[in-house]
This record gives C-alpha cells, structure tokens and sequence, in this order.
C-alpha cells in the first residue's frame, strides 16, 4: 500500500485550493457570462449564491474528504461503513467519471492558450486582422490544436506526477501569487485605458432591468462551477489536509480568493471592451477573439497579450491539475498502483477523449452524439448530468448518512475549535434541505431547455 501524500503547510494547501477553484471558469468563463447577463446584476447574484449555498458545500466536501483521509471514491466507503459502503462508493465514481469527461474537453482549451502564447511571442496580433479566422485555425485545424493540446496534458501529467507536496503544493505556491500579480497588472492597464469607465459601470453599477431568470440560473451555474463543487477535487484535497487545520477558515479564504480572481478578471477585461467600443455579450470567443483585437491597437500590446495568455495558461492549468488528481488518487488508493502508473493510465485515457473533442470542431464535426459535436457533448454530459447527479447524491449522503455528530466533531476539530450554534444549525440546515432543492431546480431547468 502506498503511503499517503500530504501538503506540508497551511499556505500550500490554500494555494492548491484557490488553484483547483481559480481556473478558466473565472478567466474565460466568468467575464463572458457576466457581459451576456447584465454585468452587476449578475455579479451581484453571483456572490449572493456563493456565500449562502456554495460555501456551505465547499465546507462540507472538506468534512468528507478530511474525515475519510481517502480519495473521493473510498471516501464514501470509509463514512458510510457496513455494508451500504460499496453503493455509497459509487457516487465517488461517479466523481472520477466526471473528472475525466470534463479535463477531455477542457484540456482542448488548454491547449488553445497554449497556442495564443506562441501567437503572442510571435507578435502575431496586429491591427486588421482576421482574429475570427485565427480562432477558427486553431481550434478547427486538423492537427495544430492537437498538438497543443498534448502539451498542455503533458504540462498538467509532469505536475501531478512529482505528488501531491513536492509536485501540486510546490508548483502552486509559485504560480498562484505570480497569476495574482499578473491579473492586478492586466486590471490596471485596463482601466486606464480612455472610456474604461463604462466597462466598471457595467460592472459595479447594478441595472435591475436586466434581471431575469436566466441571469439567476447563469448565476447559480457559475458559482457551483466556479468553486468546483461536485467534481471531486475539494474531497481529494481536503483528504491531504492535516487534522489540526481549520476547514470553516480554508474554505471561506478559498471562496474569497476564488471570488477575487473573478471580480479582478472582469475588471481587466470588461473596461478594455468598453473602451475600443465592442460588445460586452461576445459569449465564450470573449477572450480569444475580443482580447487579441484589443491588445493590437494597445502601445505596448504585444508584451500585454503575452502577459494575458500565460495568465489564462496559468489559471487553465492549476484546474486541470486537480482534476488529474482526481483520477490519480482513485487508481493508486483503490486500484493499488504506483503513482507514475496512475498518471500515465489517466492522462492516456483522458489524452483518447481530448483528441475526439478537438477533431469534433474540426474533421469530425460531422459525428453527433444527441445532436452535439463531441466537444459539446462532454461539456454538457458533465454540467446537466454527472455533476449534478453526483452533486445531489453527495448532499443527501452529507446531510442524511452523516450523523450530526460526525460532522460537526469534524468542523470543530473534535470540540477543539468553537462556532456559533446557530452558524452550525444554519450549515447544516442548508446542506439537508437547500442545497438539495437548489440542485434539482438546475437538473430541471437543464433538461427543459
């Protein structure tokens, strides 16, 4: 049996957490959501379900994963005990399932920002350019967006493969401070662009005529994906923390930091649409299409588009190193086999799905799967189904299986730390009966679409 890995400071394991949450949901995903759905109002509902639902969550896969010292799959096992344990295990599968489908696609974007660093180093992005056509290229192209996309998972595997202290705690203890300083840098040479102060109205000033069920939907989806509730990676984590470490206090400064990135990330993009006179609701080509236009009528904008990729590269790769995590500490704990193995096993598997996903933009555009490209189809395979499927299964295991004592001896430490009463009643109501609620509405509302 392998010893277990662990991270060897409280900083460490913060960074790994802020790293797993930081990702392109917060640089590619957060700006465009925010300009198709009103800018503050959105923004506004965005923190609002982060802090009453999506926290709360976070604070309870860290009481799974911690308690159960075990990857997701085992750890539902070692709580559950007795002989439910094994059907209890299989909403942890489903977990490294969900793990797999969505670094298959999401390693295609990766890739992407692989490709726009090299465009970028190159000086590629001058004014009158065809930047549609560019995106078109490197996503659509043959064999180019491939290529990318191997040494994007080759970055992520070289990472994973070194453990969890010497390889995730070593590499994001560098890269998360350097992504912070580089998106204050991005924000501040975007807001004193001419005309940025429309962009912060946009995004500061609330226009409640803008306000619709959509934008709450929008708004709840992003703060679940945002914080990475419900694939794992926050149960895998939490398993390699120590048992003297507060999780009420790494949770909520996980939340903060997360939420930081995003506000900063609206901030150092949606000011510099505002300013060249472009459209905020772009959708998802925001970043790879708007931002390089933007950049090439920018003095210095060559310098400032390659700061911005290796940002985007940076935030794409602390994800998608958690999510290989996933995977690794199910096939080394349950399957018993050596870390390099796992990680050769796992990036193989999801390197057969990534490159199914990139050509489904490209040559296999062709081949649908319930009327989506493959591409798409992953994408919404793990947002309408294995997520919250999963999701709801861990809810009611947390708030029903789970015995209050169980949790609550977990929150405080075995009695050690003290909270309010009322702080852990309303927890613990919100995990057994809101959450569950919140969870289904968007199961719902997905599948009626």
């Amino acid at each position: 049996m392998n010893e277990r890995d662990s991270f060897g400071s409280k900083f460490g394991i913060l960074v790994a957490l802020a790293g797993s949450a930081v990702g392109l949901g917060n640089l590619w995903r957060f700006p465009y959501l925010v300009g198709n759905n009103g800018g503050a109002v959105f923004i506004i509902l965005y923190l609002l379900f982060l802090t009453i639902i999506c926290l709360p969550l976070m604070i309870t896969e860290f009481v799974v994963g911690r308690r159960s010292q075990s990857n997701v799959f085992g750890a539902f096992k070692v709580l559950s005990q007795g002989k439910s344990g094994k059907a209890w295990g299989k909403i942890g599968f489903i977990s490294v399932i969900s793990a797999l489908v969505i670094l298959s696609f999401y390693s295609v974007v990766g890739g992407w920002t692989v490709d726009y660093i090299t465009q970028a180093v190159c000086f590629n992005f001058k004014e009158g350019l065809d930047y549609e056509q560019t995106f078109r290229y490197s996503s659509e192209n043959a064999f180019r967006p491939l290529i990318f996309t191997l040494i994007f998972l080759l970055f992520t595997a070289v990472v994973v493969i070194m453990g969890v202290n010497k390889g995730i705690e070593k590499y994001t203890k560098v890269m998360m401070p350097l992504l912070f300083v580089m998106v204050i840098m991005l924000a501040i040479r975007s807001l004193t662009l001419k005309g940025a102060g429309e962009g912060v109205k946009f995004l500061f000033r609330p226009d409640w005529s803008k306000f619709t069920i959509d934008t709450v939907l929008s708004a709840l989806g992003q703060s679940f994906f945002s914080l990475s509730i419900g694939c794992g990676t926050i149960i895998t984590y939490a398993s390699y923390v120590k048992r003297n470490e507060n999780i009420v206090r790494l949770s909520t400064e996980t939340a903060l930091m997360d939420t930081l990135f995003a506000l900063l990330a609206g901030t150092a993009i949606m000011p510099a649409v505002f300013a060249f006179g472009l459209t905020p609701a772009e959708g998802p080509g925001l970043v790879f299409v708007i931002i390089p236009q933007i950049f090439s009528q920018l003095p210095m904008g060559g310098i400032f588009a390659i700061l911005f990729f290796v940002v985007l590269f940076f935030a794409a790769l602390s994800s998608s190193i958690s999510l290989l995590e996933v995977m690794v500490a199910y096939l080394i704990e349950e399957i018993h086999w050596s870390r390099k193995a796992a990680v050769a096993i796992s990036s193989l598997s999801v390197t057969v799905l990534a490159v199914l996903c990139s050509l489904s933009l490209g040559m296999l555009k062709h081949v649908t799967l319930l009327g989506n490209n493959i591409f798409d189809f992953m994408d919404k395979l793990s947002a309408n189904i294995l997520l919250p499927v999963g999701g709801l299964l861990f809810v009611l295991f947390a708030g029903w299986k789970m015995t209050d004592k169980e949790y609550f001896d977990e929150i405080t430490n075995e009695g050690s730390l003290h909270f309010s009463p009322v702080f852990l009643k309303i927890l613990r109501f919100i995990v057994r009966f809101v959450a569950p609620l919140v969870i289904v509405l968007i199961m719902l509302v997905s599948f009626l679409k």
